[in-house]
């Protein structure tokens, strides 16, 4: 099974996730599932962001929002009236702003709540793989 981190990235990643994909894609897995599995991984770390993100104004905890993709799920900070939320995040020496890696801290602090749910949501995926291939030999 795939080796799953909280990446330093400010992603929670799944390494081995192309291979996963690859191979729940040839065995018939609907790929919107694994999608799935990981935006309820995001929706799980991303409220630790928000709570963990430094405040001032308290936008760029409200810009803390979950996304996913076939491959991972994504907690991002910032848009275009917050664009400080990446130095905030990871620093920026030059400009003498340290990192709070308030993302980062927030993917490590779930970890466990979200690759259970990560890991329970791919054995369903498998097990409908499974039931699929059972039917069709009968």
């Amino acid at each position: 099974m795939a080796d799953i981190a909280a990446g330093g990235n400010t992603a929670i990643q799944v390494k081995g996730a192309r291979e996963l994909a690859k191979a729940l894609r040839q065995a018939g897995a609907d790929m919107q599932d694994l999608k799935d599995a990981n935006r309820r991984a995001a929706d799980i770390a991303a409220p630790a962001a928000k709570a963990k993100a430094p405040r001032r104004t308290g936008r760029l905890a409200a810009s803390v929002r979950a996304g996913a993709t076939q491959k991972a799920g994504v907690v991002r900070a910032g848009r275009r009236s917050v664009p400080y939320a990446g130095p905030i995040n990871y620093g920026w020496p030059k400009r003498h702003i340290k990192a709070t890696l308030f993302i980062n801290k927030a993917a490590k602090a779930t970890e466990p709540q979200w690759t259970e749910a990560y890991r329970a949501a791919v054995e369903r995926i498998i097990q409908d793989i499974y039931s699929q291939t059972q039917g069709a030999a009968q």
